[in-house]
């Protein structure tokens, strides 16, 4: 499962989580997670720009657990 990634500058979402550690994430502006989710095969994933760094990872989570109401072990 992903989640849209995109500019801080567009309108405010619900659960938006800010990213704070834009060099570890590969993005070159402020950006958020936004709990837009949506599958997609491995094969079509062209490039990986970076990852999300701990802190960012566990916001992104939180959002996610209340977005569906779900716990992580």
């Amino acid at each position: 499962m992903l989640a849209m990634i995109t500019s801080a500058n567009n309108s405010d979402w619900p659960l938006d989580t800010n990213i704070q550690d834009l060099d570890a994430a590969g993005l070159p502006s402020d950006s958020v997670v936004r709990m837009k989710l949506f599958t997609l095969d491995d094969r079509l994933v062209l490039r990986k720009a970076g990852q999300l760094s701990s802190r960012d990872k566990q916001a992104a989570q939180a959002a996610l657990q209340e977005l569906l109401d779900v716990e992580y072990s």
